[in-house]
């Protein structure tokens, strides 16, 4: 009660101050905090506190309502939500710099058949879609390892120790320097998009609904 008489009271401020409780997966943290600045910098005052966490703590903290808003991948089924799509997610599959796929084009999803792959955990978002892409091609992978986070899953693929497929926000630093190397294959870049979503019962401060309307006219 006391933190909603606080949010109310910001409003009454016009934002000049408040305090946002946001939850993100770890794939968003490669821009989550670019975005927070953004919007902080128009209301300095305002007090953030970020979560970053893998799907299952971050869907936890939105059942039992300790955010006000999260950052996923793809909407929960089974809590009522409101979900409101904000930037594109493009999911690509990586290999090690000088992996011999890297000088291919339009790799067909066969040629993965029995191929190893880095896998993040059950349940994490890139898993899912990168299973129900390769189910769709009948096409069999073979789980090498399961990694709790991107960044492991990256040493790993770097290491040679098989391909991985990851968010491309998260690659970018290691495209760039020759680490690693985004394969060109058909079907991909999985297009999917990044959500910003709140309980469907929830009474948003002005803060909150503030970052919401700022995320969704990105």
């Amino acid at each position: 009660q006391i933190r909603e008489l606080d949010s109310i009271l910001a409003e009454l401020k016009g934002l000049k101050r408040g305090r946002l409780n946001i939850a993100v997966v770890s794939t968003a943290n490669y821009f989550a905090p670019q975005l927070l600045a953004e919007f902080c910098s128009q209301y300095p005052e305002i007090k953030v506190s970020l979560n970053v966490g893998n799907r299952e703590s971050v869907l936890k903290q939105l059942h039992d309502n300790e955010i006000d808003l999260a950052i996923l991948g793809r909407p929960p089924k089974g809590i009522e939500v409101e979900a409101h799509p904000f930037m594109e997610n493009r999911i690509v599959i990586i290999a090690a710099g000088n992996s011999p796929y890297a000088s291919e084009s339009a790799i067909p999803p066969t040629r993965f058949q029995d191929e190893t792959f880095i896998m993040r955990e059950q349940g994490s978002g890139t898993r899912i879609a990168t299973e129900e892409f390769f189910a769709a091609h009948h096409v069999r992978i073979k789980t090498g390892m399961e990694m709790s986070t991107n960044e492991s899953v990256k040493q790993a693929v770097q290491a040679g120790m098989g391909l991985g497929v990851l968010s491309l926000d998260t690659v970018m630093l290691e495209v760039e320097t020759g680490r690693l190397v985004v394969l060109d294959v058909q079907g991909f870049p999985i297009i999917r998009h990044w959500y910003i979503v709140h309980r469907e019962s929830k009474r948003l401060s002005g803060v909150a609904a503030a970052f919401k309307k700022f995320l969704i006219s990105k």
